[in-house]
């Protein structure tokens, strides 16, 4: 990993560019900008029983680190139960998707795509997904939403539906 010229970087709890994406709060602490495009870090906090449809990634390798809450992840064939201290590294070309625990919300670190600026510090209402955006989204970042259930037995957001989408091309963070 590059850091821009100047130095590191440090950032607090709380901050970071604070981005609505579906219905979770993604605070970036490190973009593609940070890192010469090498990786992007970016701290979620997802709602009880939150779940993006299966998709799989086309360029680049996801991994989720679960810091507070619990999560069912499938990948591929696999599911696993990710609690506090979880690791999970979901390599491209593998559909996957996660489903945040009934009991309470989730945060997580992982790899993501922009989403749409926070109007505050807190979840977005929830709202149904704008499939034209993700499709918008998945052609730019090379990812493509698949078929199957989502991890843990649901099918994603409620009203979602299942379309496939693929481009060429790397994500700048």
């Amino acid at each position: 990993m590059t850091i821009h010229t100047g130095g590191g970087r440090h950032l607090a709890a709380g901050q970071g560019e604070a981005i609505w994406f579906m219905d979770t709060l993604m605070t970036v602490k490190a973009s593609g900008r940070d890192t010469s495009d090498a990786l992007s870090v970016v701290e979620v906090f997802c709602p009880a029983g939150f779940g993006p449809p299966p998709h799989l990634h086309h360029r680049d390798d996801e991994a989720l680190y679960v810091l507070d809450g619990q999560m069912t992840v499938s990948c591929g064939e696999q599911t696993w139960t990710a609690t506090p201290g979880s690791f999970v590294l979901l390599p491209r070309g593998i559909p996957h998707a996660f489903t945040v625990a009934a009991t309470g919300p989730c945060r997580v670190l992982t790899i993501n795509t922009p989403g749409r600026p926070a109007g505050r510090l807190t979840l977005p209402d929830p709202q149904p997904p704008d499939v034209p955006a993700l499709l918008a989204l998945a052609a730019k970042y090379g990812h493509e939403f698949v078929s199957g259930p989502a991890a843990g037995g649901a099918h994603g957001q409620p009203g979602a539906t299942t379309q496939t989408s693929t481009a060429p091309g790397r994500p700048a963070g």
